[in-house]
């Protein structure tokens, strides 16, 4: 595999990253005339360092700019026959739209995926001028927008926006007649593979596909299916002797992260059109009615919450190596996943996970108003990411709603709550393969998993919510946490068969910063750090009533001063004493 490559699940090994210094400009004035931006780099005034958004010092701005953003980009462009040129922006930041060389090549709306466009036709030989603009809506609460604030300064638990250009912007020259998406799903038997691949530009008898998958060098299948369509299906059985005898050596898992190669070649006539890389793991997801299943087996998640940002680029990862240590990090600390907190998580993050072995949850990004355009858009984004990231291992859930944001009457509006069961049946009919949440934190409505928030501070407390099964059903029934029911009175059947996760929980704070905010209770010593997470997790841990525990938080986020690690990743205490903690063990150091 290819981690550090912006598309780790199809790779093509050329490629060139946009990345680096733009001209920058802001147009208060909305004006945008044509000639002003597109023939001409006086009016990019400032210089901006993509990918970090302006608001981050890092991007060399470092202000709140709530007005139309425009960006210039220089590049070089040498082609070759019968090959077509995409652009890819792998996060743009609200509305986006796109010319080279004064030719309008396309529009986007939406944040957390990535978007593309052919601009063959756009570019010519040598050098070429790439013009974007972006707006972003600092007051939009219809907008998907997580955890980014929409008032001039950071309050509670919502922080500085992170707009226009925040991810890595690339050239990719392709053929005409290419792999454009390849879809690998896992067998239910766990011996088998089910390839869906969607190809542009060719399809007819004289079209092929061979499919070679292999693990350490060890060839497992080597098959070739005509393209009668522009999609091309099938299933694709693995040979191993492991699969018979010790079928876990060839799982993938936390424990050991098994990953197959997959070589997929594209031919016309015979001859080779196209050749892309990519990889799975083998692995299946479910739940029966107390459990997560891994590879069908109970797993019981040991979560922490992710936020995805960082001081200096904000939402956007500082570079390739500080996404590696994030994972590392979490690994380090005895978790076995995370909860990827509303923000889409960084491909390469994502290939991190899947080569280390962290089950990941993927939640969309909140809107704060429910209306039709809300809901489009957030339907919109959990779509795209659906389509983006269901080839990594790792993503083993999908969370479309948080503590009722952008629902705030779902406990008594049927609309909203016919907008919950819509979405989460549309991304089990996207994605059958994977646990689909409803609305996580409380007002259950509908999901497979059950999640609750809950930051009580005494063990006593969750001993007594969710000590053993009995208790968790009758906290479930009929309890409630943030001022709200834990699952809505129409619901409460549908919730008994489910599995319960303490989604959210924790958030002890350590600091030294006297107005910061300590979300959920008070400042304890670092040093009492591991004892009490220690004292919360034994009354929740494996064999009492809980299918799992998502910690809050990893990091401190802004003013957010309820992170394991400083925003600056420096932990608050010894990793080996809140690896001791989390997994119930003695401590080493």
């Amino acid at each position: 595999m290819t981690p550090d490559h912006p598309r780790p699940t199809l790779v093509r090994r050329e490629y060139t990253l946009l990345d680096g210094p733009w001209g920058f400009a802001a147009d208060t004035a909305d004006r945008g005339l044509p000639d002003r931006w597109f023939n001409s780099a006086e009016p990019f005034d400032r210089t901006i360092q993509v990918p970090y958004p302006p608001e981050a010092p890092a991007s060399g701005i470092g202000q709140d700019i709530d007005a139309p953003l425009w960006y210039r980009r220089d590049f070089e462009h040498r082609p070759t026959p019968g090959q077509r040129l995409l652009l890819h922006f792998e996060g743009v930041d609200h509305r986006t739209s796109v010319w080279v060389n004064g030719t309008h090549v396309g529009d986007h709306e939406g944040s957390q995926a990535r978007f593309s466009f052919d601009v063959t036709d756009a570019v010519r030989p040598g050098a070429n001028v790439l013009v974007v603009r972006a707006v972003d809506d600092a007051r939009d609460l219809e907008q998907p927008r997580g955890k980014q604030d929409w008032s001039d300064e950071p309050h509670v638990i919502w922080y500085r926006r992170t707009s226009g250009i925040w991810r890595t912007v690339w050239l990719e020259p392709v053929p005409a007649a290419r792999i454009d998406r390849l879809a690998l799903r896992p067998g239910d038997d766990l011996a088998s593979v089910t390839v869906e691949a969607r190809l542009v530009g060719v399809h007819g008898p004289a079209a092929s596909l061979g499919l070679r998958f292999a693990v350490g060098g060890r060839l497992l299948a080597d098959v070739t299916v005509a393209c009668l369509s522009s999609t091309a299906r099938v299933v694709v059985p693995l040979d191993h002797e492991c699969l018979d005898v010790e079928p876990g050596e060839l799982l993938w898992s936390p424990e050991s992260p098994t990953l197959i190669d997959v070589d997929a070649t594209l031919r016309l006539n015979g001859e080779v059109v196209d050749q892309a890389e990519s990889y799975l793991g083998l692995r299946t997801v479910g739940t029966d009615e107390e459990n997560v299943l891994l590879n069908g087996h109970p797993y019981f998640l040991r979560l922490v919450l992710e936020q995805g940002y960082w001081p200096q680029t904000h939402l956007a990862a500082p570079s390739f190596e500080a996404l590696e240590r994030e994972a590392g990090l979490i690994k380090e600390l005895g978790f076995n996943g995370l909860r990827m907190h509303q923000t889409s998580a960084d491909p390469r993050f994502l290939a991190c996970c899947d080569r280390l072995g962290l089950l990941v949850w993927a939640d969309t990004a909140a809107a704060y108003r429910f209306s039709d355009v809300a809901l489009t858009r957030t339907v919109a984004e959990a779509v795209s990411l659906v389509e983006r990231d269901a080839g990594h291992p790792s993503v083993v859930a999908w969370v479309p709603f948080n503590e009722s944001w952008g629902v705030p009457r779902l406990a008594d509006d049927p609309a909203q709550q016919h907008a919950v069961t819509a979405l989460h049946a549309l991304l089990k009919a996207l994605d059958p393969t994977r646990i689909v949440m409803g609305n996580d934190g409380w007002q259950y409505t509908a999901g497979d998993v059950l999640g609750v928030h809950d930051y009580a501070q005494q063990p006593g407390t969750l001993e007594d919510r969710y000590g053993s099964r009995e208790r968790v059903r009758s906290t479930v029934a009929r309890g409630h946490t943030g001022g709200r029911r834990i699952a809505l009175e129409r619901s409460v059947s549908r919730a008994a068969t489910v599995p319960v996760l303490l989604s959210e929980f924790g958030g002890l704070s350590v600091h030294e910063d006297a107005e910061a905010w300590a979300a959920y209770g008070d400042v304890i010593d670092p040093e009492a750090l591991g004892e009490a997470i220690a004292g919360l997790v034994a009354t929740i841990g494996p064999g009492r009533g809980l299918a799992g525990y998502c910690y809050t938080q990893l990091t401190d986020t802004a003013q957010e001063k309820n992170g394991l690690f400083t925003e600056d990743r420096v932990p608050k205490s010894s990793p080996s004493r809140i690896r001791a903690a989390l997994l119930g063990i003695p401590v080493t150091a």
